[in-house]
């Protein structure tokens, strides 16, 4: 069995899938990357940083990115999010363009998105892993089997979940979700090739609280970052 740091609510739910044969594949795989000197992000304590930040019994809303940035500095382990004093990248750029026009919280300073984690904001890449300098790199090696498991558990043992999916890839991800019980906001990416084109003015972040409390949860307070 691979021997995984993971968070321990996370761990219990997913302890079946670290025993899977394509599980230990993509262990061995990005083993023998690190051997042969290559570079990969996020940095090993920060793949599942969005575990780690947000338990299982925690998860109230869900947003889906693809893979981890894949420049030095960027990727720690939340999608779209990156740490303080690095510069913010377009897609974030236009997420609080449009968290400033659904809620008037005005864009903060930095890219960090960890104060929506710490509040059950669950920031899941398909991908958690990539080489440095090579987008998608790391796709068809595992991963995706292991995040669509993650989003069908999330799906299948949480009540009233908000899921956010941008753009066509995220939005593939839907036949995994319960909408019985879930919310699904599909838009389009909020890329810059794509985000005028059904991004801005989606306005999930409304929807999503209001989601909440008419199922009696605490919504979720966007604007601390």
């Amino acid at each position: 069995m691979a021997q995984v740091q993971i968070e321990p609510s996370w761990k219990a739910l997913l302890a079946e899938e670290f025993e899977k044969p394509y599980f230990e594949a993509l262990v061995a795989f990005l083993k023998a990357e690190i051997q042969q000197g290559k570079r990969i992000f996020p940095p090993g304590k920060y793949i599942f940083r969005a575990f780690e930040l947000c338990p299982v019994d925690k998860t109230k809303v869900v947003i889906l990115g693809q893979d981890p940035y894949h420049g030095p500095g960027q990727a720690h382990g939340l999608c779209f999010s990156v740490p303080k004093g690095v510069p913010i990248p377009p897609s974030l750029q236009n997420i609080f363009r449009e968290l400033e026009a659904d809620l008037g919280f005005p864009p903060p300073p930095h890219g960090d998105l960890t104060g929506w984690a710490e509040q059950g904001v669950f920031l899941l890449n398909a991908i958690l892993t990539v080489e440095a300098h090579k987008p998608a790199s790391h796709r068809g090696k595992g991963w995706e089997i292991f995040t669509d498991r993650v989003i069908q558990l999330v799906s299948q043992v949480r009540p009233h979940v908000v899921f956010m999916l941008w753009g066509s890839y995220a939005r593939s991800k839907a036949p995994l979700i319960d909408r019985s019980k879930h919310l699904v906001l599909e838009a389009a990416h909020p890329s810059p090739f794509s985000a005028e084109r059904g991004f801005f003015g989606c306005r999930p972040f409304s929807q999503a609280n209001a989601f909440l409390v008419q199922h009696g949860l605490e919504p979720i307070d966007w604007g601390r970052l």
